[in-house]
């Protein structure tokens, strides 16, 4: 079949689908397949495409009409400049996190030799995007998901990032102390996940899932960490929308101070820090 023809064929399985901009959608999946620009497509339009891609174009299709995310697919993700790789194994690296990222930075510049730990590290964005930006700190990445560390090893191999990961659920197998915990944890209420969009489904459940008020680990983090947070060392957690009044509440009974939040690019509510002060 002709360029052309494969994505006329695929656009129509996933409009009838539901898939939103199902042309736009055919487009970046044959693109990706064949490497190449999405403009070399309307170049191109009567060139065939080999066996393989075709079988590949049509593989892929199917899973999109099934809910899979194009991320997943592609196993690709870009965060802070940087193309990751992503499967099932971990959750998809959002913009929203940037500003988390963004505002470590920030913090991590007031210190020297600082020492990171990224707890619930995933496919390892936030860990590996610090590393990039921190040439001097000593980043150590957590996670409970031996799959999901799997996936991080790989990205900081990709990268050529240096980085210490450690299997652990929270703080079990954490031994050293740190200038800055941050962490994405799960975050969504469990009678709400079955209400997400039917792509965010597909992601883990262990990613999502913050127990039945989305606060589970919060709880447990804010009073685990500061054992483990040197003097004037901060947490930053990532937050939902609608959490940043009742974090910051825990953090504030767990004894951090000089507590503040920022907004991500939707105006929504994202981060919440606290500093460790005195004992």
């Amino acid at each position: 079949m002709t360029i052309q023809e494969l994505l006329e064929l695929g656009s129509k399985n996933l409009r009838e689908a539901g898939q939103e901009e199902p042309k736009a959608l055919a487009k970046r999946i044959l693109a990706f397949l064949l490497k190449k620009d999405v403009s070399y497509l309307a170049i191109h339009p009567e060139e065939i495409v080999e066996t393989k891609i075709e079988t590949d174009f049509n593989e892929a299709i199917q899973k999109k009409q099934a809910g899979i995310p194009l991320q997943y697919i592609t196993n690709m993700q870009e965060f802070m400049g940087t193309n990751f790789y992503v499967d099932e194994n971990v959750l998809i690296p959002r913009p929203d996190t940037e500003v988390l990222v963004e505002e470590v930075i920030k913090l991590a510049k007031e210190k020297e030799n600082i020492a990171i730990l990224d707890m619930c590290t995933g496919s390892g964005a936030i860990a590996i995007a610090l590393a990039e930006y921190l040439t001097n700190a000593k980043i150590t990445a957590s996670d409970k998901s031996k799959k999901a560390l799997v996936v991080a090893q790989k990205n900081a191999k990709n990268t050529k990032t240096s980085i210490q990961f450690i299997e652990s659920d929270l703080f079990c197998n954490i031994k050293n102390k740190f200038d800055i915990i941050v962490s994405n944890p799960p975050y969504i209420e469990s009678d709400v996940i079955k209400c997400l969009d039917k792509e965010v489904q597909k992601e883990p459940m262990m990613a999502l899932d913050g127990g039945k008020d989305g606060l589970d680990f919060y709880r447990k983090i804010a009073k685990q960490a500061r054992a483990y947070l040197n003097e004037d060392g901060y947490l930053a957690l990532e937050i939902g929308y609608n959490q940043k009044e009742k974090v910051k509440e825990l953090l504030k009974k767990e004894g951090y101070r000089e507590i503040y939040s920022k907004k991500d690019f939707g105006d929504n509510d994202r981060i919440v820090i606290g500093k460790k002060v005195g004992e």
